[in-house]
């Protein structure tokens, strides 16, 4: 048994006339049936517009716009005072003199509530001015004694802010609770600092009720 072995070239060959022929076949048709394409140069027009003076029987024809005539009111001033009488006209001063300096610093006033109760500070505000609470004459007279232990809200500024009773004593109206925050509320502080400025805070202290 033989085997009989062929060159791939020769295949190729072949194949190569029959390819060609075929592409030429199908340029050929393309041409014939594609549309024809024409391209039109561009032309440009300038079109040149003149002005026509308006001879002047036209311009006569044409009327100005009409001027509205303004009413005239006639006012009259009756003057009642004789010779004699002296006139006394009072002047009102109801506008002060008022100078704006825009280098000056608006102070707004700062929102109750509103200071984080996590702020970090290294001096914690010092009262400078305290006001000793008012003893309710129920309390006293019921002997009732202790201490209110207030949350106290302290600006930049040094005033009192927002206050919270964190341990009440005796609450409502005339109670020792409401002397202590009406009390507190009067307060001036040394403000609390971190690194050298002035910071909000909250501090928690406690205000005695005592009968000496």
């Amino acid at each position: 048994m033989t085997h009989k072995y062929t060159d791939w070239k020769d295949v190729a060959d072949s194949y190569y006339e029959k390819a060609l022929s075929l592409a030429i076949l199908i340029l050929l048709f393309a041409f014939l049936v594609s549309p024809k394409i024409e391209v039109k140069p561009f032309e440009r027009e300038i079109k040149v517009q003149e002005a026509i003076e308006l001879p002047p029987e036209i311009k006569e024809k044409i009327k100005p716009p009409e001027e509205t005539v303004k009413p005239v009111i006639e006012i009259v001033v009756e003057d009642d005072l004789s010779e004699d009488e002296e006139e006394d006209i009072e002047i009102v001063d109801t506008i002060e003199k008022t100078t704006l300096d825009p280098y000056q610093e608006i102070v707004t006033r700062p929102e109750f509530g509103k200071t984080s109760k996590f702020v970090v500070y290294e001096d914690p505000p010092v009262p400078i001015r305290q006001v000793v609470p008012k003893y309710p004459e129920f309390a006293r007279n019921s002997g009732i004694e202790g201490e209110v232990v207030l949350e106290v809200e302290v600006f930049e500024n040094g005033t009192v802010g927002a206050i919270n009773v964190i341990k009440s004593l005796m609450s409502g109206p005339g109670g020792l609770d409401e002397a202590a925050i009406k009390a507190v509320r009067q307060w001036e502080f040394q403000p609390a600092k971190s690194g050298g400025k002035p910071v909000a805070v909250w501090v928690t202290f406690p205000v005695e009720f005592t009968l000496d």
